[in-house]
């Protein structure tokens, strides 16, 4: 019987073997605990919509077109009013101190070193500030709705101070479905992974619950965002709010109609509802919904360059890397997400180049192959 080899600290360099992105993660389990690694990798339930996030990508080819003249190209995409130079955001991703001692202040000090948008989680092991301070380029505070709105609001006014320029809600994972592969491992969050955010916030007691009511809808829910909580946070600040987890279109045109800045498509990368519809096959029905030019983001199944091809063709404008970013994380600290990264956009480069398009504005539904 193999035995699994024992883990090792992150390197300081970029190990030979890392020939693509998606290299990265066939190395995280050498360098993460075996418990961490399936808390990170795994799904819930059991992982239908882990699956189908992957399998939506390999489901769909790229038409190229021949002899266009692409040597003006490049990568760059405009979002809420400012210019990145590519649309591979890192995305938010809670206790990063599971893969690596320095977490968010390693990837936000990646982000910095390659112009990346950075999106800081509120269930970060570092203060927002300490990240903010990690990187002078474009960062967005990640804002999970907390059970009292005083400490919602002082999240908010953190990220202001902070210098973040955005909020985006996450509204998708009020209850998160248990992960059976961290439970089958033996997977307990370590006592030194704390949510450095919300170390100094008093939380309410547990909720009483009398006979007959349930724990989950009487008990869990009683405490989740509804539409009121988003139009009251909305309404507190003047920073652009983007919306995550949108997988239906009833539900992106009333976000659009309500003021919305844009929207983040994602099942949370297949951790919530077991068995709902991958990500990238709700894109196109929702950019249907909102119409061509209103800010449309994926996350949930990236893993190369052709994937993120795939997504902007099918109308996001740009992409957030979670799970990626955690395994070159563990790798190789800041260095390794910064190489991730420039893979990433080098493969971009590729596919766009041999497909015919020469920037992130000539992809469109016309390169698919269905």
């Amino acid at each position: 019987m193999n035995e699994r080899p024992s883990v090792i600290p992150a390197l300081h360099h970029i190990p030979p073997g890392i020939q693509c992105a998606q290299d990265y993660e066939a190395l995280a389990d050498r360098f993460i605990p075996a418990p961490a690694h399936a808390y990170i990798a795994g799904g819930s339930g059991q992982e239908a919509t882990l699956r189908a996030n992957l399998a939506a990508f390999d489901g769909i080819g790229i038409a190229p077109r021949l002899l266009r003249d692409v040597t003006a190209g490049h990568t760059r995409v405009k979002l809420l009013g400012r210019e990145l130079r590519h649309p591979v955001l890192l995305a938010p991703v809670a206790f990063q101190t599971l893969a690596h001692p320095g977490g968010e202040i390693e990837t936000a000090r990646a982000a910095d070193a390659t112009d990346s948008c950075l999106v800081a989680s509120t269930l970060s092991s570092f203060p927002l500030e300490d990240i903010a301070r990690a990187t002078r380029g474009d960062k967005w505070f990640q804002l999970y709705f907390q059970p009292r709105r005083e400490s919602t609001l002082d999240l908010v006014r953190r990220a202001e101070a902070a210098g973040f320029g955005a909020l985006v809600v996450t509204v998708d994972a009020s209850v998160q479905s248990p992960s059976l592969r961290a439970r089958r491992a033996g997977f307990r969050m370590p006592d030194d992974v704390r949510p450095a955010n919300l170390q100094h916030h008093v939380q309410p007691g547990q909720v009483t619950l009398s006979g007959g009511q349930s724990l989950i809808f009487q008990g869990l829910m009683s405490e989740a965002p509804t539409w009121d909580d988003l139009a009251w946070i909305m309404g507190q600040t003047a920073l652009p709010v983007l919306v995550k987890g949108v997988l239906h279109a009833d539900d992106a045109h009333a976000l659009q109609a309500m003021g919305v800045a844009g929207l983040v498509v994602s099942n949370h990368g297949g951790r919530t509802l077991d068995g709902i519809p991958a990500s990238l096959k709700a894109l196109p029905r929702i950019r249907e919904a909102v119409g061509a030019g209103y800010p449309l983001l994926l996350d949930s199944g990236i893993r190369g360059g052709s994937d993120i091809f795939k997504a902007l063709a099918l109308g996001a404008d740009a992409v957030m890397i979670g799970r990626l970013q955690v395994y070159a994380l563990a790798v190789a600290g800041a260095l390794g997400v910064a190489h991730l990264v420039k893979l990433l956009r080098e493969e971009l480069e590729l596919c766009m180049a041999l497909a015919g398009c020469p920037t992130p504005a000539d992809i469109t539904p016309a390169f698919i192959e269905r």
